[in-house]
């Protein structure tokens, strides 16, 4: 089956999914070890502060016992993520600017019932760099809804995690086949120097 190659754009904006500490910290029920992933992500949030290109991260948060109730019995683990508790919060590795959103989500993708879509069309965004945690799960999610509406979307191996390496692995070779790209981070960042 022929792939064709998609181009990055001239706006492009970045979306760190997830990288709130009930993911990023070991001791969360739901983390694990991803200081290499947060590294990686610093660098690419440096350029595009630089470039003065938008960010938004996303977070997991519910705010009650009812929304996204079938996900959450199927994995009781996300139900840590309360308004109320500091496992929502953006690793502060990132240092996250002011004007940089969190998009609260419930479910895995960072479209499904947020803002995320009308932000991206307020900022004349025309493309997508998803990075974030976890490739299987919500990265995977955020880029097939992305494709969905239309955006090319890039994929960061190196800045993405999954504490499953072999659901990584696939999830990573599915969106290079179907739904996006995946490019490393040093052909991204040269990509992006030339914007």
């Amino acid at each position: 089956m022929a792939v064709g190659t998609i181009g990055l754009g001239i706006r492009p904006a970045l979306i760190v999914i997830d990288m709130s500490l009930g993911f990023t910290h070991p001791s969360s029920p739901l983390g694990g070890n991803f200081s290499s992933q947060i590294e990686q992500t610093k660098t690419l949030l440096d350029l595009f502060r630089l470039k003065d290109l938008p960010v938004y991260f996303t977070s997991v948060v519910y705010h009650d016992e009812t929304v996204a109730s079938v996900f959450r019995t199927r994995l009781p683990d996300l139900n840590i993520l309360k308004t109320s508790s500091h496992w929502i919060e953006i690793d502060p590795r990132l240092s996250r600017q002011s004007d940089e959103p969190v998009i609260e989500k419930q479910w895995p993708s960072a479209f499904f019932k947020t803002e995320l879509y009308q932000k991206l069309c307020d900022d004349s965004v025309d493309s997508i760099i998803v990075v974030g945690l976890t490739t299987s799960g919500c990265v995977r999610a955020t880029v097939v809804d992305g494709l969905q509406y239309n955006f090319p979307v890039f994929v960061v191996p190196e800045a993405c995690g999954d504490r499953n390496l072999k659901a990584q692995s696939a999830a990573l070779h599915d969106i290079n086949a179907k739904y996006g790209m995946v490019m490393l981070k040093d052909d991204l960042v040269n990509k992006l120097k030339n914007l």
